[in-house]
This record gives structure tokens, C-alpha cells and sequence, in this order.
């Protein structure tokens, strides 16, 4: 990955909200932006919405697992776990209202909260996606497979 594009890119882009969260609105707007030169992009938009949402919960749900599986084996509580836990629980909570947010606005609304298109072109919107699908649990235990 070109660590120094998407270190620009983040620079580029306004907004708080860590990284991966900033990254996946500068890939929304790009779609958004460009849905009248291609109408598949509007299926893309609301795909990558979904996916994102789904990864977010299932994250949720396996720390959620995690801590209840240390729990019942071990008996005792660390405050670690429980302050790890804490943090994957509150950073899914807020990517989920993001993702809420620009579910529950429409396209005239969403026009205003839009950055400059030079911002994001197209190879930056393909940079884009292949880190965020290369942060995906599958694309990182591709190694592993491969090498079983």
C-alpha cells in the first residue's frame, strides 16, 4: 500500500473520526459525486454502507464473545480486557452513527456536507478501497492460508 497517498488523502479530507472512518467518507463522497456518470455507483455507495455496518456489529459481537469466553475460563476479571472491550465498543458505537448519518441523509442534503472533488479522484478512490478491504479480517489471515 502507498502509505504516503493515504496519509495525504487523510490530510486532504475534513473531518474528526479516526482514520479507516475518514477514509470510507472520502469513498462515499467520490461515489456520491460521481452517481451521474455511472449508475452503478449508487448500488456501490449503498453496498459499501451495508458491508461496513455488518463488519462493524460482527466486531462488536466478537469482542462482545471474546470477553465472555476469557471470563467463563478464567474466572476473573482483567481490566484490560474489559477497558479493550470498552474501546472496540465505542468506536464501533460511533462508526455506526456514522454510518447512520449518511444513511438518513438524502442526496440534496448531502450536496451541501460535500468536499471538493479534486480532493479524491479515481485512483485515489481505487487506493482507497484496496487499504480499507485490506483491513478486512479475511484479507488478513490471507497469508496464513496461503501458507497452510
Amino acid at each position: 500500500m502507498d502509505q504516503g497517498s493515504i496519509a495525504r488523502i487523510l490530510k486532504q479530507v475534513s473531518g474528526g473520526g479516526d482514520e479507516i472512518q475518514q477514509l470510507q467518507k472520502a469513498l462515499l463522497d467520490y461515489l456520491d459525486e460521481n452517481t451521474e456518470t455511472d449508475a452503478s455507483l449508487v448500488f456501490s455507495r449503498k453496498f459499501y454502507i451495508a458491508q461496513w455496518f455488518r463488519d462493524t456489529t460482527m466486531e462488536t459481537e466478537k469482542a462482545i464473545k471474546s470477553q465472555k469466553d476469557e471470563d467463563s475460563s478464567e474466572g476473573t476479571h482483567h481490566a484490560k480486557d474489559v477497558e479493550t472491550t470498552g474501546q472496540i465498543m465505542h468506536r464501533a458505537e460511533s462508526r455506526k452513527m456514522f454510518l447512520r448519518s449518511i444513511i438518513k441523509t438524502t442526496p440534496s442534503q448531502f450536496g451541501t456536507l460535500k468536499m471538493n472533488s479534486d480532493t479524491v479522484d479515481y485512483e485515489d478512490a481505487c487506493l482507497i478501497v484496496r487499504y480499507l478491504a485490506s483491513m478486512r479480517p479475511f484479507a488478513q489471515s490471507f497469508d496464513i492460508y496461503l501458507t497452510q
